[in-house]
């Protein structure tokens, strides 16, 4: 039997997963998340592909994961392609492995991007 102490632990720090929104399929965990550190924001950029005031820095869009069993475009070997549910083929994202860059304007190399829009956060 599990001591209070040991029950309000795991309540303080709940398992956390991502959820695809459209058919609810898991597909992802918080620990299959890859960190990045936050970059300059729009500063990163070449000015072409700027689209504000250069001083704020966005909250990031996108979660970045580890490759999993389920993004089949990976399986099948492709270098880069668009990332879709394995349930209802939904589009969550895409994947480089040569990378991509975060809107918050960090470069992350490979680079499996799922869309924060796509998906939903989840506490278990």
């Amino acid at each position: 039997m599990e001591s209070t102490t040991e029950i309000s632990n795991h309540n303080e720090n709940p398992q956390i997963i991502y959820r695809c929104k459209k058919c609810r399929r898991i597909v992802a965990s918080k620990d299959q998340i890859i960190p990045h550190e936050p970059g300059n924001g729009q500063k990163c950029f070449k000015w072409k592909k700027r689209t504000g005031d250069t001083n704020t820095t966005n909250e990031c869009s996108s979660i970045f994961v580890e490759p999993m069993k389920w993004m089949q475009a990976v399986e099948d070997g492709n270098v880069e392609q668009k990332l879709q549910c394995i349930g209802c083929n939904a589009r969550l994202g895409s994947f480089n492995w040569a990378g991509m860059q975060c809107n918050c304007g960090a470069w992350v190399n490979p680079a499996f991007q799922l869309h924060k829009s796509r998906v939903d956060e989840c506490r278990v």
